[in-house]
């Protein structure tokens, strides 16, 4: 039967706009694009599945992606033992340890698909392989049978794992617009006093955290914490972190003791494989002094108006480790024009595609080489430097970054 495809577009088109039609009082005005031109739609249909797609967005995916999905479906396999099997036993070995690892990874019913696509998926293109040999038993056309219901197969268990992905990441979106609005990203000025901050975490939601609370003295209360680990279980632990700080700020307690109270309190509910390290300090507006506690924090640099810079080592360990740790308090005195820069991890142990690291050498040459630039500027400069430094790598941590500055 001969179809006449100009009539089917031209009625496929005449549906969508019936369509949109009917969806218009649904659909929130937009002035910045006009209606589109039916004679239009097949170049719109190419723009939406080509926008924003550019070449680094496409090497990544070829060599990104892969080995971080690589890595993703190995790293709990254990193929210890295999080393000294000959290759012919390995690879075999490997590849079905593999395949039983993801397997028992999906629920039944779809593990059930995922076992009957992947045999059907193999033994379709080994009969297609064969069939290019001389004498060969089968030809092309019958493997087809095999990979189209293998494919179908695996489309649908596709479909079924994105349905659910992109529910998760509705869900993750929100967490990411609640975190965000937990932190103080808007820059603070007062005058003796000015903070600004950034925070990029490594997937939609980060255990990095920061905060910046107003004490009834006159005063500010500083924080910068890494909680071990990333995402989600990351962020529920960042969360249990800032209200348990603001809460002890609020029922008086200050320094060391605020920070050993939350340390015992730490130790109570987390779990015992995790750790939060914290930079806790307390800023007097009136004498520009700072009183700290660096719980296992990475040591923030004091930058003098010269560019010299001074560190401010740890004074305590880790929290959510030892119950009954002791910390200790020190004190520095900003001067006019002088900087207190703060920093997680992400930021120093960055690696680039060669996995050389990023370094906290290099990061103090570059705060030093542009210790002459505005605050925002410099923290901004330092995240777009660990980045370029990473090129093709995508970070692996979350990085935050906070600048307390004495203007003068």
């Amino acid at each position: 039967m001969k179809t006449d495809f100009g009539d089917l577009r031209h009625r496929f088109d005449a549906f969508a706009a019936r369509f949109w039609e009917k969806a218009a009082p649904d659909r929130p005005a937009s002035p910045s694009r006009p209606p589109a031109d039916p004679d239009d739609y097949w170049e719109s249909v190419q723009e939406l599945f080509t926008r924003d797609v550019t070449e680094r967005g496409l090497r990544e995916l070829a060599l990104t992606d892969a080995q971080d999905t690589f890595r993703y479906f190995t790293r709990e396999v254990d193929l210890s033992g295999l080393g000294q099997k000959p290759w012919y036993k390995r690879y075999p070995l490997s590849v079905w340890r593999v395949y039983l690892h993801t397997a028992f990874r999906l629920s039944p019913a779809r593990r059930l698909l995922f076992a009957v696509a992947v045999p059907l998926l193999s033994l379709g293109w080994l009969r297609y392989l064969l069939s290019f040999l001389p004498g060969g038993v089968w030809d092309v056309s019958s493997s087809f049978p095999l990979l189209l219901l293998a494919a179908t197969l695996l489309f649908l268990l596709l479909v079924l794992e994105l349905r659910d992905k992109l529910t998760l990441k509705g869900d993750l979106e929100i967490a990411r617009q609640i975190q965000f609005g937990l932190l103080p990203l808007d820059s603070i000025q007062r005058e003796t006093v000015a903070v600004c901050a950034i925070m990029r975490p490594a997937n939609t939601v980060g255990g990095d955290y920061f905060d910046v609370i107003d004490l009834e003295e006159g005063g500010l209360a500083l924080a910068m914490a890494d909680v071990a680990g990333k995402g989600i279980p990351a962020a529920l632990l960042m969360a249990l972190l800032q209200g348990s700080l603001r809460t002890l700020l609020t029922a008086g307690l200050r320094g060391e003791e605020l920070v050993g109270k939350l340390n015992r309190h730490l130790c109570a509910n987390i779990p015992s494989n995790r750790l939060i390290t914290l930079f806790y300090g307390e800023y007097d507006a009136a004498t520009a002094t700072l009183r700290y506690v660096n719980a296992g924090h990475n040591a923030p640099f004091l930058l003098r108006r010269d560019g010299a810079q001074e560190r401010l080592p740890a004074t305590g360990v880790a929290l959510g480790v030892l119950p009954e740790a002791s910390f200790a308090a020190e004190s520095a005195v900003l001067a006019p024009g002088e900087r207190l820069f703060l920093f997680t991890d992400g930021v120093s142990e960055a690696f680039d595609a060669r996995e050389c690291e990023y370094g906290e050498e290099r990061l103090a040459a570059f705060l030093f080489a542009h210790h002459h630039l505005a605050d925002r500027e410099l923290i901004e400069g330092v995240r777009e430097d660990v980045l370029a430094f990473c090129g093709a790598a995508r970070p692996k941590d979350d990085m935050t970054l906070m600048v307390v500055a004495h203007p003068g």
